[in-house]
């Protein structure tokens, strides 16, 4: 049976159409799959760069360190007797909304103001770049502060490695983890501690830059050494 004309270009309109369109999914599918695949975009949708080396950026060395605690901090405290009786010397830590701080086993939550400044700045420096750069809020996790001399004669037990003559002694010194952080809200997208270190980084960099603080990078610790100065 022969079809009219109009019934003819009716029929190839809609197959034009069918087909058109069949085109327009097709074509969408793989984007769509590209944007679901890399989570990686959205994590880091501004200017993170980091440093170019932890190494070469963060080198300062035990006797720099050490040199600038003895300089600004109090004498070598030998106990955890003594520590409380220096209160007018050294502030307690504890509770600070600007970082979190980990259970202490070889230290105790006391700085010289100064040092306790600089901590607090670095957390909440920490803290607006990020805000800054459209993540979610995180705190820096310090893990360890002022160490008596019995405090390292305890650690050196069990690490070797760990210096006798410490910087934490004189209340000046404090180590933050680049290998975990504090997620402040469980709802938040996660983000990768590789890229939150890349935002501490930068934090560190411009307090050392303008001449705050000493800063080594720590590879088997995992953190970042850090002694407040002049």
């Amino acid at each position: 049976m022969k079809l009219r004309k109009p019934a003819l270009l009716l029929l190839l309109s809609v197959l034009h159409f069918v087909t058109a369109l069949s085109v327009v999914i097709v074509l969408s599918l793989p984007h769509e799959r590209a944007v679901r695949q890399d989570p990686k975009q959205k994590e880091a949708p501004h200017n993170i760069q980091g440093v170019k080396s932890y190494k070469r950026e963060f080198n300062d060395l035990n006797a720099v360190h050490l040199a600038a605690a003895k300089a600004v901090g109090v004498p070598a405290v030998k106990d955890r007797k003594e520590a409380d009786k220096m209160k007018k010397q050294l502030q307690n830590i504890e509770g600070s909304k600007a970082f979190h701080l980990d259970p202490l086993t070889h230290s105790i939550p006391y700085l010289v103001p100064r040092a306790a400044t600089l901590i607090d700045e670095i957390g909440r420096n920490f803290q607006d770049s990020l805000d800054a750069k459209g993540l979610p809020p995180y705190k820096v996790i310090v893990t360890s502060v002022l160490r008596t001399k019995e405090d390292v004669k305890r650690l050196r037990r069990r690490n070797v490695n760990a210096s006798e003559n410490s910087a934490h002694c004189h209340a000046t010194t404090f180590d933050i983890s680049w290998v975990r952080y504090h997620k402040v809200n469980a709802s938040d997208k996660s983000i990768s501690e590789s890229t939150l270190k890349k935002v501490l980084a930068e934090v560190l960099r411009d307090l050392r830059n303008a001449r705050r603080c000493y800063v080594k990078h720590e590879v088997k610790q995992g953190c970042f050494h850090i002694t407040c100065r002049r």
